[in-house]
């Protein structure tokens, strides 16, 4: 089976139908959630364990924003989001890999459809012109009209092309991958396909990471100096 090829109605909360994808955002988003609650229920000054390995990611995610923006305290305010965004993407991307889950009616990986790939773009639209209002207030709007009046067309393309560059190169590359294993599988069942999953344990990081840099980039840019 192709993953996403097969999207169908799981259940129905009241008239909303509710598809396997859904669900299986639901269910990273639990995980994720629950590993979080068990890292931090019992703080320890000196960490050790769960709590260890969390603190690990979130310090790591923390130095790399503040590096990479202008102003620590924009990167302090937003590496929550960005923090979230990778390890949702990243979870997600993986989710394709795990044994049998192409033998599911319906299953896919989120990241392999568009439609989550853009609610997470469309996410850090809002959040970079928030970031932008929030440093620089009204004075934000002038950089749609810098260096000049003639320049507001431009600009606003380039602010659409944001989102949907995220949107194209995360769900492109992520349903690429899906489908190349998936038609490998019929080629030869285990040899090739074994090998081509190993890439895509390197490829799902680095897709969340590029998804993340960007993101961050581009709240960087609002927030930044230049504006």
């Amino acid at each position: 089976m192709i993953f996403g090829m097969f999207d169908g109605t799981l259940f129905y909360l009241g008239p909303i139908p509710v598809d396997h994808l859904v669900v299986t955002e639901w269910v990273l988003i639990a995980l994720i959630g629950t590993i979080g609650y068990f890292a931090t229920r019992d703080m320890q000054l000196v960490p050790r364990g769960l709590q260890n390995a969390f603190e690990a990611i979130i310090l790591w995610t923390y130095d790399f924003f503040t590096q990479l923006m202008d102003k620590e305290h924009v990167a302090k305010k937003w590496a929550p989001l960005l923090t979230a965004f990778f390890l949702f993407i990243l979870c997600s991307n993986y989710s394709g890999l795990v044994p049998g889950a192409a033998n599911i009616p319906g299953y896919q990986p989120p990241t392999s459809n568009w439609n989550v790939t853009m609610t997470l773009a469309l996410i850090t639209f809002f959040s970079v012109h928030i970031a932008g209002l929030s440093e620089h207030g009204g004075h934000y709007f002038k950089h749609f009209v810098s260096p000049s009046p003639a320049m507001l067309p431009l600009n606003l393309v380039e602010e659409v092309a944001h989102p949907l560059s995220l949107t194209v190169r995360l769900f492109g590359n992520i349903f690429g991958e899906e489908m190349v294993i998936a038609f490998l599988l019929f080629l030869a069942p285990f040899i090739i396909p074994s090998a081509i999953m190993g890439l895509s344990l390197l490829l799902g990081a680095i897709q969340a990471i590029v998804f993340t840099i960007l993101s961050a980039s581009y709240i960087a840019a609002a927030a930044g100096e230049g504006h």
